[in-house]
């Protein structure tokens, strides 16, 4: 009986608790709504929002302009530092420019190493969202629970516990050996790219072009959108970093605008009015985040067959997957079938408030390896398997300006504002105790200051450059 009661205190306790995240930025760019360009920028930016408001405790290290959502910001590289890495060059038009041996990526490591050594406690998760970017500092703190929370990019995979963004890129991975062989990894998880949907706006009423929102290079299939806008007549706006002279084009076609780089609130109103996006990556995408942006825009989206497109675009609802040139002219000539509150109601399955439960089930299993019975621990007050789940339905949502009546409808609403009613009434919640009371109860386990740094680890920093990321990745 004494052991039961111990059990269920262990339990009790456990879901009181939340996580401390130590999430380590990119050196070349900043932390902040302008760097869109960067899916990787704006993963560490949304994560950072979307755990907080669940109550966990955010500790980011970056760049000194960087504006997110988190409890301390900790500057480890300046204006200065990358102007001495890159200079001036604009990134706006161009690709961005980064080498792990640069002075920018030096910097980042060793203010990161020092600065994460003051504030690490035991059973703190680091988040190296950069994967073998930033690795050096991961080898540095191997104390920490290290965990890639969106590996998104091609090579260089590296932790013990990995999240992956689609099961395409899980599957690429793993490779054709594991067909064959039994030797598959409980920890290695899939966990969708999230997104806020207030970021963008529903619209029902479209104007008369198509949309290409990307870097402007073959491998994102830009030339496609291209050639089947002007097989049809269609006007189509190309917004992103590049242009198409880099492609071969001496002149832009007649029925294409370039638009050039699209911040954050020209990106929104792009998606929103155009007729469909063209997103016909040409190689295995591991996400492909834009796909969700215009679905959340109430866009109908056009893609090819392969990679996460067929974990995301619904073939004939959200709209239309291609293998030929032919499919493509279809695909166009019957957006109109497409309804955009379908769409909407796909793109909510990717929202914050929906994704982060996902995140909790898996950082809940991590910890049970290190609290508990690791795979055998059992959650007798479990209520369902969010990690699993990707059925978050939108009610009635249809106007998704109207914020309020989203937030009031939507059983996996997306508001976090109204942080009461959501801790008394929302069903997918997955904690035995709301989130008023975990935080009233912050229970993260401290450990002597002294134990922050170990004294072993207090070896020399060496310069280390481990895998560059594929250009196919999205920063």
């Amino acid at each position: 009986m004494k052991s039961l009661v111990i059990y269920y205190l262990k339990i009790k306790f456990f879901y009181k608790m939340t996580y401390r995240f130590h999430c380590l930025g990119l050196p070349h760019t900043v932390t902040n709504k302008e760097y869109v360009a960067c899916a990787y920028t704006q993963k560490i930016l949304k994560f950072a929002k979307m755990m907080r408001d669940r109550g966990h405790y955010i500790i980011h290290y970056g760049h000194e302009d960087s504006e997110l959502d988190c409890d301390e910001h900790v500057t480890v590289i300046t204006n200065k530092d990358l102007e001495i890495a890159y200079g001036n060059y604009d990134w706006r038009k161009n690709f961005f420019k980064f080498n792990n041996g640069d002075h920018a990526y030096q910097t980042f490591y060793k203010n990161s190493i020092i600065e994460v050594a003051k504030r690490k406690k035991k059973y703190d998760f680091l988040l190296p969202f950069w994967g073998s970017g930033v690795k050096t500092i991961c080898d540095f703190h191997d104390d920490m629970i290290v965990v890639e929370p969106g590996i998104g990019y091609s090579g260089g995979q590296f932790s013990r516990w990995k999240i992956f963004e689609s099961y395409a890129l899980y599957h690429a991975y793993l490779g054709l050996d594991h067909v064959n062989t039994a030797k598959q990894d409980w920890y290695n998880v899939v966990i969708p790219n999230y997104f806020d949907p207030t970021d963008f706006e529903y619209n029902e009423n479209k104007e008369d072009y198509f949309l290409y929102l990307g870097r402007v290079y073959g491998g994102k299939g830009v030339n496609i959108a291209i050639q089947v806008t002007e097989k049809l007549g269609y006007k189509l706006k190309i917004a992103g970093q590049g242009d198409l002279k880099s492609m071969g084009y001496e002149e832009i076609p007649d029925h294409v605008e370039m638009i050039g780089y699209a911040d954050s609130e020209k990106r929104k109103e792009l998606m929103k009015n155009a007729k469909a996006g063209f997103v016909p990556s040409m190689y295995v995408e591991p996400f492909g985040g834009v796909q969700v942006e215009y679905l959340l825009s109430g866009t109908p989206i056009i893609t090819t067959d392969w990679g996460a497109m067929t974990e995301i675009n619904i073939h004939g609802l959200t709209g239309y997957r291609c293998r030929t040139f032919d499919h493509f002219i279809w695909a166009a000539q019957n957006i109109d079938s497409i309804k955009p509150e379908d769409c909407l109601k796909q793109g909510m399955k990717f929202s914050l408030d929906n994704v982060s439960r996902k995140y909790e089930d898996f950082f809940q299993m991590v910890m049970d390896v290190y609290t508990g019975k690791g795979w055998y621990e059992l959650h007798p007050e479990r209520k369902s398997l969010k990690l699993l789940s990707n059925n978050c339905e939108v009610v009635d949502a249809t106007d998704a300006d109207n914020a309020k009546k989203r937030e009031e409808t939507n059983d996996c609403e997306t508001d976090t504002d109204n942080a009461k009613k959501r801790e008394e009434t929302n069903e997918c919640e997955t904690d035995a105790v709301n989130a008023k009371k975990r935080e009233e109860t912050n229970n993260c386990r401290e450990v002597d200051a002294t134990d922050t740094v170990n004294v072993k680890k207090k070896r020399e920093y060496k310069k280390q450059t481990y895998t560059t990321i594929d250009k196919n990745d999205d920063c």
